[in-house]
């Protein structure tokens, strides 16, 4: 690790099936030398079958996931092609905005502008391309861009919550 390595605790909210793209997700900004701490969760096979049998209480995931999100200074939405459709998706959207968390968008690969969750239209502080510096930028904080899936501008749905007071 570079002495100019910044440890980042994140979120990142996600479809259970775009696991593998949350694992891309940390490999991109780890190479560059950061230190990314992500306490989202990736359910086993054994507990996902539990959660698909709806043998865990919706009480005690969403205690589980608060303490998650609380820990993380930025929560982080994987924009996939179902992202848009998963309650627990914009649950946690709507959590970290209660928490005060900075909350961004980043599309993974052959996602869409109509992929975004509803909560992260309203609460997102920036939606950005599969760049690694936009990504860094946005969960810096440095940056509130707004980008489609192709790295172009786009209007924030929501701008009142992106201006700097």
């Amino acid at each position: 690790m570079s002495s100019e390595s910044t440890r980042r605790h994140i979120f990142i909210s996600h479809h259970h099936k775009d696991d593998e793209h949350v694992t891309k997700l940390t490999n991109l900004l780890s190479r560059r030398g950061d230190d990314i701490r992500n306490s989202s969760i990736r359910a086993k096979p054994s507990n996902q079958q539990r959660l698909d049998k709806n043998q865990i209480s919706e009480r005690t995931i969403q205690r589980l996931l608060r303490m998650k999100i609380s820990w993380a200074s930025t929560v982080v939405v994987l924009i996939g092609r179902d992202t848009h459709a998963r309650p627990w998706v914009n649950w946690e959207i709507e959590k970290a905005n209660e928490l005060g968390k900075r909350i961004v968008g980043v599309y993974a690969h052959g996602a869409t502008n109509a992929d975004i969750p509803p909560a992260l239209e309203k609460y997102g502080a920036s939606i950005v391309g599969w760049n690694t510096e936009k990504i860094i930028e946005a969960i810096e904080g440095s940056e509130n861009t707004f980008q489609n899936p192709d790295g172009s501008p786009r209007e924030a749905v929501n701008p009142s919550m992106t201006s700097n007071c």
